[in-house]
């Protein structure tokens, strides 16, 4: 073994060992939450009475700040302690006005339930009218004491949670870029199944064309979910400008997939509904469904390599060939016999909108 072999061997177990952990984040997001946890439970039971007593509250509010990136474990942990907040002044107004305690509970559930409703609130509404009967019921030999104990144990391990949240912040690249390979490869099979349906020598029936239909809107939901946890993760992360172009990229390449998804979308809804065997006026007929086959093909392959270093170079430009062909035959076609080529055109600006999209991705280095 040479002497530079060794080093790129020993680092081989931390790639792959870095790598799975970039792929896991909800295993990384667990393991903080409990180091969080455990950190606020021994924290609380060093602070005096009557914070002490009520020290179980502090590895609650670490959990409530364990998230998949930073930005989220301080928006969260905001959002809960201000939710908390109110939910204990509303039971401690409804204390002050000495209402029976049957009363008092229905009227903190209604006062909480309708100051949830704030929008700014988001997933932490539930908050305040779990804060209210906790303070109203379990604080109510000791009302300032429990709810002052009570906010401030939630804020510490929530403060608790941000930091060691913020150790080693996720940057979510990778599970993102597995969402988006998932969304490309749905898109290319989507694009592969209608090439298919159109060389076929007679149009698809409508069973047959629902047979090659594939479910886009699901799986690009999902990706554009991982893709707002990434731009989430890179705010405020030192990690974000180590690896800035890779950022970049992904970015870039959800940009276009997202506008790829939008296309392929609306070509597999013309395709179907307008190059059917069930219609007497096909949208493409023998003269042009050929070419369209050949456009779809051709806007597959550039979905299929445009994504990383080793790119074809030649995809975008058979895509733009494709297209060109595709518009001359259009207008050949309403020029020579008049036809309605709506539907046509329609195709055609799709594919050009899908090649700008896709031009505009800068790959990955």
């Amino acid at each position: 073994m040479s002497t530079t072999e060794a080093p790129n061997g020993a680092r081989r177990p931390l790639r792959a060992l870095e790598r799975f952990w970039g792929m896991h984040p909800r295993l990384s997001m667990a393991i903080k939450g409990a180091v969080a946890a455990a950190l606020a439970w021994f924290v609380a039971h060093l602070l005096p009475a009557p914070l002490s007593d009520y020290a179980y509250y502090a590895p609650l509010g670490a959990v409530v700040a364990t998230a998949y990136t930073v930005v989220a474990s301080v928006r969260d942990s905001v959002r809960t302690v201000a939710a908390i907040a109110v939910g204990a002044a509303i039971a401690q107004l409804v204390e002050v006005a000495g209402l029976p305690s049957v009363v008092g509970v229905a009227v903190v559930v209604v006062l909480a339930i309708l100051a949830a409703g704030w929008p700014w609130f988001a997933d932490a509404r539930a908050w305040v009218v779990t804060s209210a009967l906790f303070v109203l019921i379990l604080g109510r030999a000791d009302a300032i004491g429990y709810a002052g104990s009570y906010t401030a144990l939630v804020a510490l391990g929530a403060a608790i949670g941000t930091a060691v949240n913020a150790v080693l912040p996720p940057l979510m690249l990778l599970p993102t870029s597995a969402e988006l390979d998932r969304l490309r490869d749905t898109l290319v099979d989507q694009l592969d199944d209608l090439r298919d349906g159109l060389s076929a020598d007679e149009a698809p029936s409508p069973d047959e064309w629902r047979a090659r239909e594939r479910e886009i809107r699901p799986v690009a939901a999902r990706a554009r979910q991982a893709v707002d946890w990434s731009r989430d993760a890179a705010r405020a992360n030192p990690r974000a400008r180590r690896n800035a172009r890779w950022v970049s990229s992904v970015t870039g390449r959800a940009d276009a997939l997202e506008t790829s998804a939008e296309v392929v979308d609306d070509l597999t809804r013309m395709v179907v509904r307008w190059e059917s065997r069930d219609r007497h006026d096909l949208a493409f007929g023998q003269a042009l469904r050929p070419l369209v086959a050949d456009a779809l093909d051709a806007y597959a392959s550039a979905l299929r390599t445009t994504d990383d270093a080793t790119a074809d170079p030649g995809a975008l430009d058979r895509l733009q060939e494709a297209t060109d062909a595709l518009h001359r035959a259009v207008r050949a076609r309403r020029s020579e016999v008049g036809a309605d080529t709506f539907v046509a055109g329609t195709v055609v600006l799709a594919l050009g909108r899908a090649g700008a999209a896709l031009g505009r991705h800068e790959p990955a280095p």
